[in-house]
């Protein structure tokens, strides 16, 4: 019911702009005869008028109902729809002119001056009522006094800023006190009436002084140093922070005001964008068959994601998990020229695996399958780490060396560098048997490494963010430890990038920016709150089992060397590592279970020469 009552309203108030701009039309024609002729139109004009508005009105409604004019909300009138009207006045004059001066052989003749004035008088009459009835709306909203408007301050003095300024002034719940900006020459200046009022440090004077109530951030996406002097210099006033989506999202109008969002730590910790080699992904990728591993996790989810916008013929997305691949499947964008397989399969399965490849014979595939928490593995789950990380590994690389697979791209960590726990050596032992299936030819083998992600399953930030929910206390491990971050979509990104660029056998280290100290960040997530540091404890309970204090990205016999893109290097080893059988590797893994935790530790030693017993 509440449906057709939507499309009685909808179609109601497109028949009543119809109308309108059918009125506007005759009176344009009318008004351009009134004003040739001084208010006196001569008998023999008039009747000449009013014989032609049939044609005139006839010419100009079909143009504009193929324009759909009458569809746009007069409500948000903008220069689009003046583009439009405009665009659909100059067709039909055209016509007009078109058949006035070359077809029509009626005395008297149609005056030029009529053929001129009509258009001009005609966008006056259509485009002005928009402009009109939008003022008043907006007039309306505005005084009612069932609205309070919140007084906000926009940081940030760029093509974002003066964007937000124009959306903001449109909406009666804002009232834009001003801009603060790093450029200083910009002071005094006015953008759709709100004034520039100078650097963002002068916020704190500002702030009693105008009563301001928000500060939104409107900078551009890569200027994270000034998000966090802004945040540095908002954590002592009590003020509600903000920030926006993508900005020409917001400008072009497909998302509204209501999506400005609080700031989340994602914002400051956020990096410069990745700048892809698209054409050669998409030669890479397109319409050929792509398997992700791992597929449910938060690396693998977003692999695919990034795999698809390059159209490739079937995606295989393979995990154990059938809840994270039943998660995937609902969030994922389905294309019609892509195939899209949502497979439960475990990596271990040699047979399971080798009948996926026998039927889709994959090109790439993306290795983003394993266990990762160090600390559950470091205790009671010693071999299965090694069983699933190194040699899943390695069953599913032979597999693509078998069925002669384009490229194999192993998603590493940081934590297999001078690894310190199980999880990190199994990570380094699953490098060292792809490096080792490396020959001239046939399957490329890729490693990249990188630390962690922002958001990731069983990262320090949801953990924080649930601490933070629950009133505390948000548990820090160590004062000093650090951890390097990057987001999701930057990391999977790069991997692609890493595992194009690559021609087997490297081992690719993105670059991770400084590392931030875990406490620091405890105390930004608490302040972006909206909480005060006395209301949120924040506890220090020690390092976990196998936790380093700092982590690294490269082991201490390693350098790297460039490569063509500036965010990724490949490590180097400087001296000779000793090459270990396969088979014998193998071996000692499927023996693990038989033995003690103690033992397997110390054994572990044997094959990962730099993997450091945590005590």
């Amino acid at each position: 019911m509440n449906k057709h009552i939507k499309h009685l309203i909808v179609n109601n108030r497109n028949l009543i702009v119809f109308t309108h701009d059918l009125i506007a039309i005759a009176l344009a024609w009318i008004s351009a005869y009134i004003i040739r002729f001084n208010f006196e139109v001569p008998e023999v004009q008039l009747i000449s008028m009013m014989s032609n508005l049939w044609l005139v009105l006839i010419v100009q409604v079909i143009i504009f109902l193929s324009f759909r004019i009458h569809r746009a909300s007069w409500r948000y009138s903008s220069i689009s729809d003046v583009r439009t009207i405009v665009t659909a006045i100059f067709f039909s004059s055209l016509l007009l002119a078109g058949y006035f001066t070359f077809f029509y052989d009626q005395q008297p003749v149609i005056p030029r001056s009529i053929i001129l004035l009509n258009p001009l008088l005609l966008l006056l009459f259509m485009f002005g009522s928009r402009i009109i009835y939008r003022e008043l709306i907006e007039y309306q909203e505005y005084n009612s006094p069932l609205i309070k408007p919140k007084n906000a301050i926009i940081l940030g003095t760029s093509k974002e800023g003066v964007d937000l300024v124009k959306v903001l002034s449109r909406n009666p719940n804002w009232r834009v006190l001003g801009l603060l900006g790093s450029d200083i020459s910009l002071k005094g200046r006015e953008v759709s009436g709100v004034k520039i009022l100078g650097a963002i440090e002068l916020l704190p004077k500002l702030y009693k002084k105008l009563n301001i109530e928000t500060a939104i951030i409107a900078m551009p996406s890569s200027d994270y140093e000034e998000r966090k002097i802004a945040l540095n210099i908002i954590k002592e006033l009590d003020l509600e922070l903000l920030t926006i989506p993508n900005f020409e999202d917001l400008s072009s109008g497909r998302l509204s005001v209501s999506q400005i969002r609080q700031v989340d730590v994602e914002d400051l910790l956020g990096r410069d964008s990745v700048n892809l080699d698209n054409s050669r992904l998409k030669k890479l990728i397109q319409n050929d068959v792509v398997m992700v591993s791992g597929a449910g996790g938060s690396i693998g989810s977003e692999l695919t994601r990034q795999v698809l916008k390059f159209k490739p013929k079937i995606v295989l997305c393979i995990d154990i998990s059938e809840a994270a691949l039943y998660q995937l499947e609902q969030s994922i964008f389905k294309s019609p020229k892509t195939k899209i397989l949502f497979v439960v399969a475990d990596i271990k399965n040699e047979k399971r695996i080798k009948d996926l490849f026998g039927r889709y014979t994959p090109s790439v595939v993306l290795h983003a399958a394993a266990y990762k928490h160090v600390p559950l593995m470091e205790i009671e789950n010693v071999s299965e780490v090694l069983i699933n990380n190194a040699k899943g590994t390695f069953l599913l690389a032979k597999i693509c060396k078998l069925f002669n697979v384009k490229k194999f791209v192993l998603v590493s960590t940081d934590k297999a560098i001078n690894p310190t726990n199980v999880m990190g050596a199994s990570k380094r032992l699953a490098e060292i048997l792809c490096q080792s299936l490396q020959s001239r030819a046939g399957t490329e083998f890729i490693i990249v490494r990188f630390g962690n992600v922002l958001g990731s399953s069983g990262s320090v930030i949801p953990l924080f963010k649930k601490q933070i929910e629950k009133g505390g206390p948000v548990t820090v491990t160590h004062r000093d430890i650090s951890r390097y971050f990057m987001s999701i979509p930057e990391a999977s990104q790069l991997v692609l990038q890493a595992g194009m660029m690559g021609l087997g056998g490297e081992i690719f280290v993105l670059e991770m920016g400084k590392p931030i100290k875990i406490l620091d960040l405890a105390k930004d997530m608490i302040s972006l709150s909206g909480l005060h540091k006395d209301e949120i404890k924040i506890k220090l309970t020690g390092l976990r089992p196998g936790e380093k204090l700092f982590e690294e990205l490269l082991a201490d016999h390693e350098l790297t060397k460039p490569t063509k893109h500036k965010k990724i290097r490949i490590a180097v080893s400087s001296k000779s590592e000793k090459k270990y059988s396969n088979k014998d590797i193998i071996k000692w893994i499927n023996q693990s279970p038989d033995m003690d935790e103690v033992t397997i530790k110390k054994e572990l030693k044997r094959w990962v020469r730099d993997y450091k017993i945590s005590s």
